[in-house]
């Protein structure tokens, strides 16, 4: 049985992966914003704990770790949580580049960092759901594109550092996948918006479960997951 601490388990991809994992008896841990928000999706998952740390803050999560108890042992670190504010480079404003910055990257740098230690012991690993926008930035989609760039950078620089410890690191790169955060984007493009024309969830979290299964002797460092023809 293996331990899985997973940001963005309250929907969409977070959620799928959280259920197949809860479902074959793997321990989860679960991260989230606040208490009430902790309540609620360990009341999804019987027997899951959770932390609760603020991503839109990375700069005191260390001080809301401290607060609480760390598990002992981790054997995967899965950020799946992020935030996207559409907008084209003159018109977004510094808010909205800092907000995503802060959750999309910064934050799994800082979580990361403070689980590096209970990592290494477990000689576990880190994976990344990026986005196809880490791989190639349209129009008006700068910002997000940017901090999901930045999150591909951070995970390749992870991924040498860490090899001497045994941590492998992945990242997976997602295509158009059907979310409440696609809904929200389509709400900024002013289209409609159809979740059977994407990724289902699902599709995803197993690609995420055969990227931690593998066996040791093998990792996957980046895959990218498309919309079927």
């Amino acid at each position: 049985m293996s331990t899985h601490l997973i940001t963005g388990a309250g929907s969409g991809i977070g959620a799928a992966l959280a259920r197949r994992l809860h479902e074959r008896g793997d321990e989860l841990v679960l991260f989230a914003r606040d208490a009430g928000r902790a309540r609620a999706i360990a009341a999804e998952f019987p027997g899951a704990s959770t932390l609760v740390g603020d991503l839109s803050d990375p700069g005191r999560l260390s001080w809301a770790l401290s607060k609480q108890q760390l598990p002992k042992r981790i054997d995967s670190l899965v950020h799946v949580a992020g935030v996207v504010d559409l907008g084209r480079v003159a018109d977004l404003a510094p808010a909205l580049w800092a907000q995503q910055l802060a959750v999309n990257l910064m934050a799994p740098a800082e979580l990361t960092r403070l689980l590096l230690p209970v990592l290494r012991v477990s000689r576990g690993q880190v994976l990344f759901v990026n986005s196809g926008a880490g791989l190639h930035a349209h129009a008006e989609w700068g910002a997000y594109a940017a901090s999901k760039h930045g999150l591909k950078a951070l995970a390749d620089a992870l991924r040498a550092e860490e090899a001497e410890h045994g941590v492998r690191v992945t990242s997976i790169f997602p295509g158009r996948t059907a979310t409440a955060m696609q809904e929200r984007v389509h709400q900024q493009e002013g289209a409609e918006y159809d979740p059977g024309r994407f990724i289902d969830p699902e599709s995803v979290a197993t690609t995420i479960l055969t990227a931690l299964d593998l066996p040791r002797d093998a990792q996957i460092t980046d895959l990218s997951v498309k919309p079927g023809v």
